[in-house]
């Protein structure tokens, strides 16, 4: 077997990154249809080798993961935004960001916040009038920003540091998408697209450190931690009546920092990662929701008749979204349909063999959930909506890695539960008092960290 996979030819310059940067999804699709598990091409300067088999995927993210690591790209635009965050640190400083950050997404805290989600959701949803539009993409993540600073860091955000981080939302994105030229750009070169990110992300930190500001001297007493850092406390979060369940993660943030344990880069770096991650995905993974129950009437109906049964006795919570099963299989398959992470990149720590082909130190992996989640070979019809694939005998006919929308192994996303849970109950408060009928073009998407919509998402608010 030839020592180096197949691929399409790039240009010398720019390899094959106008191509990526014009359409990075039908690139993918197309590199997998035409060239099988293991496709090569350049992005850059840098190789890329694209995998498309659950089983490869699994063994880099899973059985080997230790032999990989996240990739640097030469551009430190990622490491000034993010740091040394959850998503990008590495060995013992990942380990120990980790073992900090994993009591506050303890399934005892997540259940006890159904109750800060379904408030906030409530609280929104109030403000619209039968029919007007909506952007919901809009809307949706101003909801899940107050959700995750109100879950994970205590504290509320004003409604103008709502409005602060969406407007700064663009130019960091936009920092992010596909583009060849940036490589031969550094970062310190005053170009307007690089002021407006070093703007961006300057106002993004001033919002974060208002919100520890507010917070400076209300964490709870040592005293009553009996855990010390592992950030178990009596009292737990507001409205949780037995007490006993971790801290938000700023307040167990704060106490490691006090002991030695953190820097205030440290916090800094945590706290970005944790807004920006925390609230994105989530309002990206319900906006393409919305929008598919839109298109499919049947399953709206489905949904409609879950979120009356949970909210019938009053404001939903834990139990009674685990009970919307239906529900979940619709955001299963909106995120099969539409990850908004579509793909991860990984790096080989030394030479490594992938189905026969050497895979050099130092290169790309693209595992991407984008292409897998689309294959023919573990969907029929792949491009149809059709949440009965996650019926329990269709989803287990298939290999594990044929859907990771959350990723896998020691780096998966440690908000999924949280993530889940949020969005069921977002659903079921606003599918039993509202149907949204989505008014736009054809959907068009573009890469940036995430899968973005390329336009507004009007949905037209309809009262039941």
């Amino acid at each position: 077997m030839s020592a180096t996979p197949p691929g399409p030819v790039g240009d010398p310059l720019f390899g094959n990154g106008r191509q990526y940067a014009d359409d990075p999804f039908g690139f993918m699709r197309a590199c997998a249809d035409s060239y099988g598990d293991v496709v090569r091409f350049d992005l850059g300067p840098r190789e890329t080798y694209l995998l498309t088999n659950p089983d490869d995927i699994e063994r880099v993210l899973v059985a080997e993961a230790e032999r990989y690591r996240k990739p640097q790209f030469g551009d430190d635009a990622m490491g000034t935004l993010l740091g040394e965050g959850l998503l990008l640190s590495e060995g013992e400083t990942w380990r120990r960001q980790r073992r900090l950050a994993n009591p506050s997404f303890h399934s005892r805290r997540i259940g006890a916040l159904a109750g800060t989600m379904v408030e906030h959701t409530a609280s929104q949803i109030a403000e619209w009038e039968d029919g007007t539009v909506v952007d919901v993409q809009l809307e949706i993540a101003r909801l899940t920003v107050r959700i995750i600073v109100s879950a994970m860091f205590g504290a509320d955000v004003t409604d103008e540091e709502v409005r602060t981080v969406q407007e700064k939302l663009e130019p960091l994105g936009a920092r992010f998408e596909p583009d060849p030229r940036r490589f031969l750009i550094p970062n310190w070169v005053p170009t307007r697209e690089n002021r407006e990110f070093a703007d961006a992300v300057d106002t993004l930190e001033s919002v974060i450190d208002g919100i520890v500001e507010r917070r400076r001297g209300t964490e709870r007493d040592p005293a009553v931690d009996p855990a010390g850092s592992e950030g178990v406390a009596v009292g737990g979060p507001p409205g949780d009546p037995d007490g006993d369940v971790p801290m938000d993660l700023l307040s167990v943030l704060l106490r490691a920092r006090d002991r030695g344990e953190q820097t205030d880069e440290n916090l800094r770096d945590e706290l970005v990662t944790m807004l920006l991650a925390g609230h994105d995905t989530t309002a990206l993974a319900l906006t393409y929701t919305f929008y598919l129950l839109s298109k499919h009437p049947a399953a709206r109906e489905r949904v409609e008749r879950e979120a009356a049964a949970a909210t019938a006795d009053g404001p939903p919570d834990a139990a009674d979204a685990r009970e919307m099963t239906y529900t979940g299989r619709v955001l299963s398959e909106s995120m099969r349909l539409y990850p908004p992470v579509y793909t991860l990149f990984r790096e080989p720590k030394l030479d490594v063999k992938i189905d026969g082909y050497r895979i050099p130190e130092g290169s790309a992996l693209m595992c991407s959930q984008w292409v897998v989640h689309r294959s023919p070979r573990w969907y029929d019809d792949p491009d149809t909506f059709d949440p009965g694939r996650w019926e329990p005998e269709r989803r287990s006919a298939r290999p594990r890695f044929a859907y990771f929308p959350f990723g896998g192994g020691p780096r998966h996303c440690i908000g999924k539960a949280f993530s889940l849970l949020e969005a069921k109950l977002i659903l079921a408060c606003v599918c039993s008092r509202y149907a949204l009928d989505y008014e736009g073009p054809d959907l068009s998407l573009r890469g940036s960290l995430t899968m973005h919509p390329d336009h507004p998402v009007p949905m037209r608010i309809r009262e039941k």
